[in-house]
């Protein structure tokens, strides 16, 4: 700013000096005449000095005002203000001035006040014994002045930084993406290997088994491998059809078959799919359908999907003693649906991603708990699909709860 400040002063210093010279020219200097004349009398010399007549007498004020302008135009210096006096000393005694002049010259820090000799201005050496006149100009709040003309710079760097801070935030946040997509594209193969390289191996160990002259001739054992064939074929086909669904929830292509149905029967099958495995895991279930009315616009396939894809997740998740709640209830015209466990729960930062498509919760071993990190993001696009909203609640060590809402069907 002080750099600013000095260059400003310097160009009102060349202004002043450039509209002194444009006043002694404008109508005439005697100085040319008294050089031209050399062989005057020296009386003759200074009668004419004596009698030279001052700028303040050759110009009105409106004039002396519009050669100064000029001066400033020259200098490309439009539209500054300023206000001038004319006086035969310095500073004091000025006998021309403009209407603000005094009250302007006053207040020094705030105003910049240059003075020039016209004499100077006119290119004389000679020490003349007429009256010494000055031309003073002073510009008012040079800083509010500087501050201005500087407005269209500072705006346009601004922007500019504004534009790099953004393009650089922006290809900081792709890289982030990048690189967040590579992990998981790199846990999803990883979680996809796993889940094909188990029944596979099971489907290799059971057509080994085939061979062998005893199990051939065991009609029992036949059945037996034969069984596990088809039960690891059927995992297999079940973890094609959930990248598939996946892929079509990308694309859009989903498209429901609504009908009017009772949720509670829905619900019911449902909890009949996931009974063997709380059994296995000696778990409990506790059913509470009490909603007084449960008829929704559903499509039976999905809305079942989405209900065992919470009670599978409750059952994979649990600990000892597992116990699996559900219960509805009728609110308005809602059905709201809680699916709770007391399972191993979760940390603030996974119950704010869990409905991520591929994310899956570190539990201590990538492949503890099996699946895709398809599951909840389906269930959620469901849910919305069928009008709804759903709502994690959980509590590390304590359990999960799923909230669901959907609206009734208007009978």
């Amino acid at each position: 700013m002080e750099t600013e400040e000095q260059k400003f002063r310097d160009q009102i210093i060349m202004v002043t000096a450039q509209a002194a010279e444009d006043l002694m020219q404008e109508k005439g200097n005697m100085m040319p005449l008294i050089k031209k004349k050399s062989n005057i009398f020296q009386s003759e010399r200074l009668q004419i000095e004596l009698f030279r007549p001052t700028i303040i007498q050759r110009y009105s004020i409106d004039e002396i005002k519009n050669i100064i302008q000029r001066a400033f135009d020259k200098h490309n210096q439009k539209n500054i203000p300023f206000e001038f006096a004319i006086g035969t000393t310095s500073i004091i005694g000025n006998e021309i001035q403009s209407e603000n002049f005094y009250k302007l010259y006053s207040d020094s820090a705030n105003n910049r006040v240059v003075a020039i000799p016209l004499e100077a201005a006119s290119g004389s050496n000679a020490e003349g014994i007429g009256p010494e006149e000055f031309l003073e100009i002073i510009v008012p709040h040079v800083k509010s002045i500087i501050w201005k003309s500087m407005t269209r710079i500072i705006i346009v760097s601004i922007i500019f930084t504004i534009i790099i801070v953004c393009a650089f935030y922006i290809t900081v946040r792709a890289l982030l993406k990048q690189k967040k997509l590579s992990e998981i594209k790199s846990d999803f193969i990883n979680n996809m290997t796993h889940e094909f390289k188990t029944p596979l191996a099971t489907i290799s160990l059971a057509v080994d088994a085939l061979k062998n002259e005893k199990v051939i001739n065991d009609r029992e054992k036949m059945n037996y491998f034969t069984g596990i064939i088809k039960e690891e074929n059927k995992r297999m086909n079940k973890q094609v059809e959930t990248i598939l669904q996946a892929a079509l929830l990308d694309k859009q292509e989903v498209q429901l078959n609504l009908k009017k149905l009772h949720a509670h029967e829905l619900i019911t099958s449902a909890l009949n799919n996931i009974q063997l495995q709380v059994e296995e895991k000696h778990g409990r279930l506790e059913v509470n359908l009490a909603a007084t009315k449960d008829i929704l616009m559903l499509d039976d396939v999905h809305f079942t999907n989405l209900i065992s894809n919470l009670l599978d997740n409750a059952v994979k998740y649990s600990k000892d003693n597992l116990l699996v709640k559900i219960s509805t209830q009728t609110a308005g015209n809602t059905l709201k649906i809680k699916i709770e466990d007391n399972g191993i729960g979760m940390t603030k930062e996974t119950l704010s991603r869990i409905f991520e498509k591929f994310y899956r919760a570190h539990t201590g071993n990538l492949h503890n708990v099996k699946g895709f990190g398809l599951g909840l993001s389906y269930v959620k696009t469901m849910v919305e699909a069928h009008r709804g909203t759903i709502k994690a609640e959980s509590v590390t060590g304590k359990g999960t709860a799923f909230l669901l809402n959907f609206p009734l069907s208007k009978i």
